[in-house]
């Protein structure tokens, strides 16, 4: 396989399911990749394991809700490698044990911690970077930089049967807006900006899901390709596709890795 990402920086939110994939994947093809999530142990775990197979990988663990974590988690990714390429927000969450569900029954809580997490994380570690790339000068590709914001199949293909979580639907479907946006008024700046949108993917995010049989049923209908959940890999490899000079002429866009899911509804 080529190296895609020689040479190239790539910031990660995230440090399991498909944040350790692309991190993964991304130090085997020549990037240097700083890992950020809240759980310090998962950082360093994903850090070590990349460095053993001869990868750079650094991390620095953060509170990415927190307005004065993203700054420090740039300013420690460039102490570490002096640049940034390429972002990727993949962390979130969902919160159907905290209430998430059909909007009537859906609660305050739930609401809150969804939007939190899965948006205004992204929101402040983009404006972080975004601060960050703008400064720097153009790479050899001609552009400052790249972002690949993490949405969901949901927010363009919602199912009421079996995922009726109001609250994560809407994270997702404001990420589609905010990278379109993003991409809208970055793009005179050389900054492409991007959203992918998986389906039902083996992570911890699905567990629920991984444990009921006739939800198992109901994705391998849905997503015929993969005979029912995509892997981590899945998604990571066409992240990897996003982030490196192969999209160079792609930004604003919404790219579905999902099985099927959308054509099967």
């Amino acid at each position: 396989m080529p190296a895609r990402m020689q040479d190239k920086v790539l910031l990660i939110s995230g440090s399991t399911g498909i944040a350790a994939a692309t991190a993964r994947l991304a130090a085997a093809e020549g990037a240097g990749v700083f890992v950020t999530s809240q759980t310090e142990s998962h950082c360093r775990a994903l850090a070590q394991e990349i460095r053993a197979a001869g990868g750079q990988c650094d991390f620095h663990a953060a509170d990415l809700t927190s307005p004065a974590s993203a700054p420090q988690v740039v300013e420690r990714s460039l102490a570490r490698f002096g640049r940034i390429d390429a972002l990727y927000n993949v962390v979130g969450v969902s919160t159907r044990r905290l209430g998430d569900g059909p909007l009537h029954a859906c609660s305050e809580q739930a609401w809150d911690v969804t939007m939190n997490a899965n948006l205004k994380s992204m929101f402040l570690l983009c404006r972080a970077v975004l601060r960050q790339m703008l400064a720097q000068p153009l790479a050899q590709n001609g552009l400052r930089g790249a972002i690949l914001n993490m949405a969901s199949t949901l927010a363009i293909s919602p199912d009421a049967k079996h995922f009726d979580t109001h609250a994560y639907t809407t994270s997702k479907a404001a990420v589609v807006g905010l990278s379109k946006t993003m991409a809208t008024y970055y793009a005179p700046h050389h900054i492409r900006v991007n959203a992918i949108a998986p389906s039902l993917v083996r992570t911890a995010l699905t567990r629920r899901a991984q444990s009921d049989e006739e939800l198992l049923r109901y994705v391998e209908q849905r997503q015929p390709l993969t005979g029912g959940m995509l892997e981590p890999e899945d998604i990571a490899r066409a992240s990897l596709f996003l982030l490196s000079d192969e999209s160079r002429g792609v930004t604003g866009g919404l790219l579905a890795v999902d099985g099927g899911w959308c054509v099967t509804g």
